[in-house]
């Protein structure tokens, strides 16, 4: 499967006063039809999820 088609899942808990605390619980795959296939590996107390393009991975090369 291509890398084009993967994505990253996170669980986004926002409280007032704070930063956003972001945790990727999961991938998800685009099929065909655009659908996706999430795979998660917990699930979030509030349901709420955000899908997003993964970022490309720090390497020591790449690295400021």
């Amino acid at each position: 499967m291509s890398d084009s088609k993967r994505k990253e899942v996170f669980h986004i808990v926002e409280r007032e006063g704070y930063d956003p605390i972001w945790t990727r619980v999961g991938i998800a795959f685009v099929n065909r039809d655009d659908s996706l296939n999430l795979y998660l590996d917990l699930m979030p107390m509030n349901g709420r999820l955000h899908v997003r393009e993964p970022r490309p991975r720090k390497t020591k090369e790449n690295a400021v």
